[in-house]
Formats: C-alpha cells, structure tokens, sequence
C-alpha cells in the first residue's frame, strides 16, 4: 500500500472573459492541486443497483468497473471514500463503514455562503429518460454491488453527517463521482452546490458521471453532449472538475 502519497489534481474551470475586441468568451483553465492523499475523499453519488430509465442503468453499468477500481486505488494511497446512496441507508445500518461516521459528534454547519444559481443548458423537465420511460419509481435497494465498500469507509447520505466526517478528518479536498450530473450530482444535500455554499473544496470526476438527458428536449443534442454540456456548466458556475486518473496516477 502506498499511504501518505501526494496527488496531483488538475483542476478545470470555465472563465469568461474578453478578447482584444471586447468581445466575450469562455476560455478552459486547469490549474494543478498539490494535496496529500489523507486530505482527499471521494464521495459516490447515488450509485445504485437499479434505476427506473433502462439507458441510465446501461450506462452506468458500463462505468462501476472504473468506478471501483478508481476507489481501490484510491483507498490504497489513502484517500478517504465516502458512500453516499440517497434512500437505502438502511440496507447498510449494522455495516462498519456506517456505524463509523454515526460515532461521530455533529460539527455545527456554517452559514451558507451566498451564490448564483443559473439554469442548467438542458431541459430535463421530462425526467430525462431517453428510452422511453415517462414514469418515475424507486427501483434502487443499495448501492451498486460492483462498489466495493470496505470497513474503514464511511457511509451516509446525510449533509450534516457527511460535513462532520469532512471536518473530523480533516479534508480539504472532496472528489464527487457518480450519478445524475443534473440532478442528485448538484442538488443532494452532500453534493455539489451545498458544499459549495458551505464553503467545501470539492471537484467533480467529469469521466465518472452520467446525466438524465432526453435528445428528443432542449438543446435537442446527443445524450454524450448534453452530459458535457452539464459538465462545462458546473465549471463555469459550482466548481472544477477532474480526471479520475488524478486520484490513482501517484500508484
């Protein structure tokens, strides 16, 4: 095992700025993150074992391989994994890595910081499926069972739970990966925009995620496209993204 390496994150972001004739434009800029790996934790978005839309399911079957064995790599440096899926906690209540971040005392949450909140450039106001299914259900009962969990893990998908972890520990750097980019990605209360406003360091995996896009809605683009459309605007206006090679390049 290599402990206590160092990880070296090129971080993306969108500017917008002007050129010689002020004209605006988006310009790609990638700085690079020197961190120790114990200062990093990788949450996993809702990746569960079903879903209701069948392209979802597909695609993210096609990414749990990588998936784990990012998070192996990971673990093995000494980045810490937190598992985060949304509405089967329960499934997971006498599991180790659970009962771990129960033990912990709650850190009071900080008042959030103010920031926009544009639209998203894709209209998922069908729910986003693009195989047909119109109608929503809960067909998720645990995580994806190709995500190994180990017992030095934590899980939760709790915003308080998971923010008192962070500070416990002591990380200054979250890596979120996992599922939908557009929606849970941005909006759970452990995810994107909520840190952010609670002033978290975190990065998105930009080659580890997925979005609920329907070609057939707005901006009537390939499903690959709306899913990077999504990434360059949490980018321009959340936070960085990465490659999941950064997480493992330091093995």
């Amino acid at each position: 095992m290599a402990k206590g390496k160092e990880l070296r994150l090129n971080l993306r972001t969108q500017i917008l700025k002007r050129n010689d004739r002020n004209r605006a434009y988006w310009e790609t800029a990638v700085t690079t993150k020197s961190i120790a790996a114990g200062k990093v934790a990788i949450l996993l978005c809702d990746v569960w074992d079903n879903h209701w839309c069948r392209g979802a399911v597909e695609r993210l079957n096609e990414m749990v391989g990588q998936m784990n064995e990012v998070v192996k790599a990971a673990r093995s440096l000494g980045v810490h994994i937190i598992h985060a899926p949304s509405d089967v906690i329960d499934f997971y209540a006498d599991h180790p890595a659970r009962k771990r971040i129960l033990d912990l005392p709650e850190v009071a949450l900080p008042e959030p910081l103010p920031h926009d909140d544009p639209p998203l450039p894709i209209d998922d106001s069908d729910l986003g499926s693009d195989t047909g299914e119109t109608a929503w259900y809960t067909a998720w009962s645990r995580q994806h069972s190709a995500i190994e969990i180990a017992d030095e893990d934590a899980i939760s998908a709790r915003g308080q739970e998971v923010y008192s972890f962070l500070r416990h520990r002591e990380i200054e750097q979250v890596v979120i990966m996992g599922v939908h980019t557009n929606m849970c990605v941005l909006h759970r209360s452990f995810a994107i925009k909520q840190m952010v406003r609670w002033g978290v360091n975190i990065a998105l995996a930009r080659d580890l995620t997925d979005t609920m896009y329907n070609p057939a809605m707005r901006p009537y683009v390939n499903h690959e496209e709306g899913t990077r459309l999504v990434i360059e605007f949490i980018e321009k206006h959340w936070c960085p993204t990465i490659l999941s090679e950064d997480l493992v390049r330091a093995l």
